[in-house]
């Protein structure tokens, strides 16, 4: 891989990267800096919130938190599958510049289902120790740094042994003074302990998953309410294998009855919930709320839910594969109550954090998320006239269609790269997708294709090659 930005661990001495992280003079003065954690559940999508108008389900403290800052109606995930959206928010990178785009450890290079005309495109299956990630510039710039939950960034293939090298991949070796449960797996074997985690030590039997990772958020803030801090604590839930306590499945069987949905999972988002107001409420019993920075977020769209009215689900680039929560809090900065229709996406929460921790990049360092700081206090707008997504590989599912994607205002145009068939909808009017407007609006449809085919250049992002001239596996 041709990465852009590296470390060169081996080149640097501490002082010249140092140097990398220039903190602003206000904060060298005294340091009022912001604690900052980001809570981001996993494979939870855009209708899995009560607050969004999903009346079946239960997620009162959510709901409390939408109240009490911004609300981001539009927000994306910059992949519709995990391990790619993880991988830029840790570097503000899009998955197609990182070449890291699917799941971790996906298919064998060369794959393609039988049938499809493609063989998905060469991926990276881990975060390179060559990046430079948003939790190494904090901790450089004197923040306490701390990872509790799924990581799915360290899965080393080929012939290395994986038992040897994943470990050195891990969140401690990207920057966290702490990692709880953070490896290379997906999901966890079991919700309920004993866990057969690596990086977590079991507890008592019966001990459900996401109420020992909130333990975890809370003890380390508790060992750094001092601060700064930077938490970042990323569910495992709502992930397979679908499990959750026997009280939320009842209540959800008996809501759910005659439904078709699937009350298990709805229970799962309940147990999550449960668990996100345990933390919400130490940060308020610490009384560092005032002086915390909080992002609630989803690494993808759904896959256990019906997510209507959204089309599809993760793997897809329909909305249902991309569209999450996404709510944002900093009292006193953010007015409560507030809500943005501006599209947002996973790689503008570097910049925005490192903003408001005013930690400085490098001037020639390639950034394609944006700093949300101007729409989060309402003094600007952004900059851009567009998001990006490229998704040239098979989910676990093999059942998407490989293809990339523009957002532009209203208007959002998926390429399938099978066929070079495009479609455009109007998102304002079908949230859906439902009514392909290509035909009823070329000129449109032609520039936002040619801005996508320039962004996928421009990134030098990796695609797939037609069946035959590449290794399969089936």
């Amino acid at each position: 891989m041709n990465f852009l930005f590296v470390k060169l661990r081996t080149a640097l001495t501490v002082m010249s990267l140092t140097s990398l992280f220039l903190v602003s003079p206000v904060y060298a003065q005294q340091d009022t800096r912001p604690n900052i954690i980001v809570i981001m559940a996993d494979d939870f999508g855009w209708m899995d919130v009560h607050y969004q108008g999903n009346k079946d389900l239960d997620t009162p403290h959510l709901d409390h938190l939408a109240t009490q800052g911004m609300q981001f109606t539009d927000a994306y995930a910059a992949a519709p599958v995990c391990s790619p959206t993880r991988a830029a928010m840790m570097t503000g990178q899009s998955p197609a510049r990182l070449a890291l785009t699917n799941h971790a450890a996906g298919h064998v290079d060369g794959f393609y289902p039988k049938g499809a005309k493609l063989a998905e495109a060469e991926w990276v299956r881990h975060l390179s120790l060559d990046y430079v990630t948003l939790a190494e510039r904090l901790k450089q710039a004197g923040y306490a740094t701390g990872f509790v939950g799924k990581w799915h960034l360290s899965h080393k293939p080929g012939s290395d042994d994986q038992g040897k090298y994943e470990p050195r991949l891990r969140p401690e070796h990207q920057g966290f003074d702490v990692n709880i449960a953070g490896n290379s797996y997906g999901g966890p074997p079991s919700y309920f302990a004993p866990y057969r985690l690596p990086n977590l030590e079991d507890g008592p039997d019966g001990e459900y998953l996401p109420e020992r990772l909130a333990d975890e958020a809370i003890k380390f803030m508790k060992d750094n309410q001092d601060g700064p801090f930077f938490l970042s604590w990323w569910n495992y839930s709502v992930h397979y294998p679908f499990q959750a306590p026997e009280e939320l499945i009842k209540k959800y069987e008996q809501r759910l009855k005659g439904t078709g949905k699937n009350h298990v999972y709805y229970a799962m988002i309940e147990g999550m919930d449960n668990a996100i107001g345990r933390v919400l409420k130490a940060v308020d019993e610490l009384g560092i709320a005032d002086n915390t920075l909080l992002i609630f977020n989803s690494d993808n769209g759904a896959l256990g839910n019906n997510n209507q009215p959204l089309r599809s689900g993760k793997g897809h680039l329909y909305e249902g594969g991309i569209r999450v929560p996404w709510i944002v809090r900093w009292p006193g900065v953010i007015q409560s109550g507030t809500t943005s229709a501006v599209p947002v996406i996973s790689m503008d929460t570097f910049p925005t954090i490192l903003e408001a921790a005013g930690v400085k990049l490098e001037a020639d360092y390639i950034l394609d998320g944006e700093n949300l700081l101007p729409l989060l206090k309402q003094t600007g707008k952004l900059k851009r006239d567009a998001i990006y997504f490229h998704y040239p590989n098979y989910a676990f599912h093999k059942q998407n269609r490989l293809g990339g994607a523009i957002r532009s205002g209203n208007y959002k145009l998926i390429k399938f790269y099978d066929d070079n068939s495009i479609e455009l909808y109007d998102l304002s009017k079908d949230i859906g997708e439902q009514t392909n407007l290509a035909n009823k609006k070329p000129k449109l449809a032609k520039r936002l294709q040619q801005q996508l085919e320039q962004w996928l250049v421009d990134n030098n992002a990796k695609m797939p090659v037609p069946v035959g001239s590449a290794t399969a596996d089936r």
